[in-house]
């Protein structure tokens, strides 16, 4: 078995995300014989020693077929009602086949804001903890009621929250079951494209298999997975994206084989408190740094000075999050910030024994610590 393949194997926390079209069939509806050959996987994981967390779609496509519905709605407030009935019935799928098994499906609701309070990030994070202590299998969605975005689209869905809670427990592996069997070194309809099986670092070169190369915009679902797999590996946490509709495909990678593509991890793992700085948390504003700066932070591992910093945007305080570019608009770094907004902009350009004559006084040398930097 392949080394690489190995430590993902090796892994006992697994965050496994599933989309609505890995868990629907053809008229959109929910197949419920999915459903209970994905749930039955997940208790094999468990069997093997793994605690599992799964990031399940599909409450719509649940709904639909709940209220036998000829076709998804358009309107948003009956997206969210039909979201809100399907959901208990998805629950109820998982439900009957993990207590074949003497097992407890547990729902947890969440939004994107609730994970950006840091006491509220937490709060989640403990509870998940100990539902796993339990030996529950927690099954988690966007709270569709009160979050819409995930709504409004139709792919992509549920990526993004499944990084953020494979980044609420440190050193698990993130699962991402899709409607392709990875990511192809060309367009899928090519018949010489093939999959890739493991991806070291996402870059330029990764990013234009999904790109087209007339518009330059990224296709269907795999760039939404491919942001969440560089956040997540920028982490230190490794990533696959496989096919979701392979019969025992998580049993198989919890074996080592190498079935789909394996991103891996960039970094040792960060602190829980830095993915939250990292990822987690939505920034307030950004900054703009210099090639320096940039160096400085990402490179030798200082904090952000204000003589750095070149240009400012957003409305944010001290204490809220921001993220830094680099002069070629690209995202190096975010970090809590110890100057408002306005104060950065009196400060920037200026070197650090000139903070007090121009505001009155100097609590900070630093426009951010290091400590509170998170490099992307």
């Amino acid at each position: 078995m392949e080394e690489r393949r190995q430590s993902v194997a090796d892994a006992t926390t697994w965050v496994v995300k599933v989309g609505s079209r890995s868990l629907t069939d053809d008229n959109g509806q929910l197949d419920r014989v999915q459903v209970a050959n994905l749930a039955r996987q997940l208790l094999v994981l468990v069997e093997m020693g793994k605690r599992v967390v799964l990031v399940s779609s599909g409450a719509v496509a649940s709904g639909v077929g709940k209220l036998g519905l000829p076709c998804r709605p358009t309107d948003l407030a009956t997206l969210q009602a039909v979201a809100a009935i399907g959901q208990t019935h998805l629950i109820q799928v998982y439900e009957q086949t993990f207590a074949e098994h003497g097992r407890h499906a547990a729902q947890i609701l969440l939004t994107a804001s609730e994970l950006d309070d840091r006491v509220a990030y937490l709060n989640v994070r403990n509870t998940l903890r100990r539902l796993l202590e339990m030996g529950a299998i927690p099954i988690i969605n966007e709270n569709d009621t009160v979050a819409v975005d995930e709504l409004k689209t139709t792919f992509g869905d549920n990526d993004r929250l499944a990084g953020m809670v494979a980044g609420l427990l440190e050193g698990s592996v993130l699962a991402i079951l899709s409607d392709v069997r990875g990511l192809f070194d060309r367009d899928p309809r090519d018949p010489e494209a093939r999959v890739v099986s493991t991806v070291e670092r996402i870059d330029e070169s990764v990013e234009d298999m999904v790109r087209d190369r007339k518009t330059g915009v990224s296709k269907g679902g795999m760039a939404s997975k491919l942001t969440t797999a560089k956040f997540v590996t920028n982490s230190g946490q490794s990533v696959i994206i496989a096919w979701g509709r392979e019969p025992n495909v998580l049993i198989q990678l919890a074996q080592g084989e190498a079935t789909g593509t394996l991103f891996l991890p960039q970094s040792k793992t960060l602190t829980p408190r830095k993915r939250w700085i990292g990822f987690s948390a939505q920034p307030a504003g950004q900054l703009v740094v210099d090639d320096g700066a940039a160096k400085a932070m990402c490179i030798d591992g200082r904090s952000l000075l204000a003589i750095g910093v070149r240009d400012v945007s957003g409305d944010f305080g001290k204490g809220d999050i921001v993220s830094i570019v680099n002069l070629q608009s690209t995202e190096v770094a975010r970090g809590l910030i110890n100057y408002s907004s306005t104060q950065v902009r009196q400060i920037r350009g200026c070197r650090s024994d000139r903070i007090e004559q121009i505001l009155g006084q100097c609590p900070y040398e630093e426009v951010i610590h290091r400590d509170n930097l998170a490099v992307m």
